[in-house]
This record gives C-alpha cells, structure tokens and sequence, in this order.
C-alpha cells in the first residue's frame, strides 16, 4: 500500500500564505503523477493543480498566479505554496498520486488537510 501524508493546513488571514506538503510512502510504486484537489463545504471535490515526473504543471484558473505545485521525485513528496489566499480558498485539501506496479496503475489519496482563510 502507498500511504500519503498531508501536513501545513491551519488558519491564515486573507492575502496570507500557507505551503502544504504530501509525503508519499510505500514501496513497489512508481508514482507518475501528484497533484492537489480541493472540497469546500457542498461542493464537488476539485483538482486545484498537478505536476507530472516529468515537471510539467497544471493550474485551475481560480489559483493561476497565486499558487505553486512542486515535486520532489526522490523524496515522493509533493508541496503546494499557496500565496494571496482568499477566503474561497477555503476547504479541504487533498493530496493525490497515481502510480504503477506491476504494469497497473492505482489511485491513492491522502486524508486531507484542511485549509481556512477568515479575518
């Protein structure tokens, strides 16, 4: 089983910033993609950025240039530096990664961490 682990939530003022971390361990997989997904309150989880092995990077518009989504392949680990936090920045986020053993490919997600914006 690959376990992930999310840490860096908490509270933070609007225009503050929050890094969010994902470590991914487990033997027997190679993680290919991770990526961030966050769930307000009566909402449908939402996938708010992903990198690839590779370094390659996708960003929902709502945090284009205000968030970063990072890798660190040795360390399985993923991190999301969020800037400029809004108050609908408020959720619940949740790591995930897909990765491959033996030619198939599984989903894992971490159990969330969540993230409040107030004043």
């Amino acid at each position: 089983q690959v376990q992930l682990v999310e840490s860096g939530g908490g509270l933070v003022q609007p225009g503050g910033s929050l890094r969010l971390s994902c470590a991914a361990s487990g033997s027997g997989f190679s993680i290919n993609v991770m990526a961030w997904y966050h769930q307000a309150l009566g909402k449908e989880r939402e996938l708010v950025a992903s990198i690839i092995r590779g370094g390659s990077t996708y960003y929902a518009d709502s945090v284009k240039e205000r968030f970063t989504i990072s890798r660190d392949n040795a360390k399985n680990t993923v991190y999301l530096q969020m800037n400029s936090l809004k108050p609908e920045d408020t959720a619940v986020y949740y790591c995930n990664a897909v990765g491959t053993r033996f030619g198939r490919t599984y989903t894992f997600w971490g159990q969330g961490t969540q993230v409040t914006v107030s004043s």
